[in-house]
């Protein structure tokens, strides 16, 4: 199974400006950490390799943002289509294929790795300096629509943030969050290896407010009295119409306290959604004006000891798996693998499957950080099943 060569372009090839969310991601990619986006989709059946490279292909042609390439301040689909490559039975997350980086000046920028054995395996993988998990989603299941004979829907929206900045109508400023010196690290001890370490956990129950109540659990293992999360935010619904998988994933910061309460956590990530602070945030300069890292060099000197935020935590929301349905193959699950962040310990994500809630914790593998790691879920788990 190899990739296509690029061809059998549109007339008007897809091209649009790299955002300045886009170049916050390319800000972070500059310090050596993959900025990625890994989706995980377990199933019973078979899929055929041939015709999957086909609907990949398909797929990509109605929507060509995952096949793009960097050319100077732009994005343009002339890049190779995703490929897929055949993985080993069973492979584990220390695998190469989970930790090599894609460029997104060479391409490809998306690719899809399938293992074989009692359970078939389907890993996405894609940049995440060009698209977001609703957007890498969208493409997901117009490949299936592909496989099942039906057409795709395609997302070959050109538009950026600034097209939802307008879209949201009047926005108050929103107050800068104060930069924190460094947060000590909750998560092991001592210094990181580079390479991070992924710990799932799936919870049978599915209740409301999910990102406040892991964030309420995390309180309860900070290193000193106070944290701070980021919530990422998709600005689609500001627009819900619009079809695009550019990165239009904005964020809100939320600071922490020791043992904080959900609900009080809860109350001020509705409150500043109402406030549109995930649009408020975009009239500052997304890149500069964060309170994490304004210059490559001080993304750079952050070395894994200290961290201007504690977590990243992330609700994909319910994931309908009839959409990654055929004949022949019935998905069984579907998890996340996030990646490191330079200015962020830990990235937990959570989706909702049936009646479970599949979390996955990514955070730098040091000493201890296997077994704190497990701690933490523990009380996440106990949140989210006392809440059900």
């Amino acid at each position: 199974m190899t990739a296509s060569a690029s061809a059998a372009r549109p007339a008007r090839p897809y091209t649009r400006r790299i955002s300045p969310i886009e170049r916050g991601y390319l800000n972070a990619a500059a310090t050596g950490t993959p900025q990625l986006i890994q989706m995980v989709l377990d199933g019973e059946g078979w899929i055929d390799p041939d015709a999957l490279q086909k609907a990949v292909r398909a797929a990509t042609l109605a929507t060509p943002g995952l096949a793009v390439r960097r050319r100077a301040a732009s994005w343009r689909a002339d890049g190779p289509f995703p490929p897929v490559v055949g993985l080993p039975r069973a492979p584990g997350f220390d695998a190469s294929f989970f930790h090599r980086d894609l460029d997104v000046v060479t391409g490809p920028v998306c690719e899809v790795g399938v293992a074989e054995g009692d359970v078939t395996r389907l890993v996405v993988r894609a940049s995440h300096i060009v698209t977001d998990g609703r957007g890498l989603r969208q493409w997901i299941a117009d490949v299936f629509r592909v496989l099942r004979g039906e057409e795709p829907i395609g997302a070959a929206s050109m538009v950026d943030d600034t097209h939802f900045r307008a879209a949201a109508g009047k926005v108050r400023a929103a107050p800068q969050p104060p930069r924190l010196g460094g947060l000590p690290p909750v998560l092991g001890r001592g210094r990181p290896d580079g390479t991070p370490l992924w710990t799932r956990r799936r919870v049978r129950a599915c209740p409301s407010a999910v990102t406040a109540r892991v964030a309420a659990a995390v309180s309860r293992h900070l290193a000193t009295g106070s944290g701070r999360v980021i919530i990422p935010v998709d600005l689609r619904r500001h627009d819900p119409a619009v079809r695009s998988t550019a990165n239009l994933t904005s964020r809100l910061v939320l600071d922490i306290r020791r043992d904080d309460d959900w609900k009080r956590l809860h109350g001020q990530i509705v409150g500043a959604l109402l406030h549109k602070r995930d649009v408020a945030v975009l009239d500052g300069d997304f890149l500069r004006g964060n309170p994490f890292a304004n210059s490559l060099r001080e993304a750079r000197e952050l070395d894994g000891t200290r961290f201007p935020a504690t977590a990243i935590i992330t609700d994909h929301g319910r994931i309908d798996t009839d959409d990654y349905r055929t004949e022949r193959f019935r998905p069984t699950g579907f998890f996340t693998l996030p990646m490191l962040v330079p200015y962020a310990e830990m990235f937990l994500s959570a989706c909702r499957i049936g009646d479970a809630t599949e979390l996955t914790l990514a955070c730098r593998a040091r000493p201890g950080a296997r077994e704190a790691g497990e701690l933490l879920l523990d009380d996440v788990e106990r949140a989210l099943a006392a809440a059900d």
